[in-house]
């Protein structure tokens, strides 16, 4: 018996696709490849590339940005930026919450004309100073008086106590980081003596509040400085020092050289008050670090081992006072032992 194939069992015959068509669909394919072998090729033209915590002159990268933008124009300040409320005044400029797109920013305004020479001062240092231990600028319209940088929620370093007293930051009420942020207040300080422009005296410290209300507190608890109005140049070479503003001083929180040496019964005048230079910096370092410390377990052992630089930063003598990068690198030393030391005797609890 003849078998035929079941031809019942299949399916149509492909039908073969017209020759335009996929003429059509080889072109599109090849255009793809094309894209993106191009795409790999020439990179679309972006800001430059953040290094860790800096930018280019000119430049700014804010929060987790992975590029730089150009410092912000006079005419993107006065339409890009939208002030929210006054949140501080001082002498010299007023600052302004403020919103740009959709971030918060910090909008400072001089205060009045007779500060602008502060004020422009203050601007060319954030220009110049531009790092990891200063506010970032985010631009500046000289014709208006403002300047932009970026905002910290947490304000002034002098908040600290109540900040740590918020349940949030209740944990990072240690000794390990508050000496964290006196080595960062010290940080500072040796940045601005060894700065790119020259040793720079941090003059806005006649007193405890005024000084810690030069500095902020990031959302990592780290300080930067914020206020540059009054950072003049000592020259050793030349024997250019300084005086830090045109009054008496008065008080054990400023150096001893900032002192009217004269006695009560000679009015001070300011053309016969000495000259100083950084080491008026120097011998502040104790007072400041010890409100930074606080008083939680553990500071008073951190007092301890920095008891001795601390005696030599409080010399009568400034030349006999220690470098700020001297005592830099014993605040290290001190944190690295003692963290060695804490996590020695963790291991034995085991």
């Amino acid at each position: 018996m003849e078998t035929r194939p079941l031809e019942g069992r299949k399916g149509p015959a492909p039908r073969e696709l017209p020759p335009a068509v996929g003429l059509l669909l080889s072109m599109a394919l090849m255009n793809v490849l094309l894209y993106l072998c191009l795409d790999r090729l020439v990179t679309t033209p972006r800001g430059p590339a953040v290094q860790p915590g800096r930018c280019p002159p000119g430049h700014f990268s804010m929060g987790q940005a992975t590029t730089c933008s150009p410092w912000l124009s006079c005419e993107q300040l006065r339409t890009e930026v939208r002030p929210l409320k006054r949140v501080g005044e001082g002498a010299v400029k007023t600052v302004f919450l403020s919103e740009w797109k959709e971030r918060k920013v910090a909008l400072s305004r001089l205060t009045r004309p007779e500060v602008r020479d502060d004020f422009l001062h203050g601007l060319r240092m954030l220009q110049a100073l531009q790092s990891e231990h200063v506010v970032t600028l985010l631009g500046y319209c000289e014709d208006d008086d403002t300047i932009l940088t970026e905002y910290h929620p947490l304000g002034s370093l002098g908040n600290l106590e109540a900040t740590l007293n918020l349940a949030k930051y209740r944990s990072l009420n240690t000794w390990q980081h508050r000496l964290q942020l006196a080595l960062g207040y010290v940080a500072i300080l040796d940045f601005l003596h060894r700065s790119p422009l020259g040793t720079l005296v941090m003059c806005d410290s006649s007193d405890l509040p005024k000084t810690l209300s030069q500095y902020l507190l990031t959302a990592n608890f780290s300080i930067v400085l914020n206020d540059l109005d009054a950072l003049p140049l000592v020259n050793h070479s030349s024997g250019a020092l300084v005086k830090c503003g045109h009054r008496e001083l008065h008080g054990d929180f400023v150096a001893p050289e900032q002192l009217w040496p004269f006695g009560e019964d000679m009015p001070f005048q300011d053309d016969l008050m000495p000259a100083y230079d950084e080491k008026s910096d120097i011998w502040k370092i104790p007072d400041v670090s010890s409100f930074l410390l606080g008083h939680v377990e553990g500071s008073d052992m951190v007092r301890f081992h920095l008891f001795d630089i601390h005696k030599a930063c409080k010399s009568q003598v400034p030349a006999e006072r220690p470098t700020a990068q001297a005592v830099l690198d014993t605040y290290q030393k001190v944190l690295n032992l003692l963290r060695d030391t804490a996590t020695s005797q963790s291991r034995e609890m085991l």
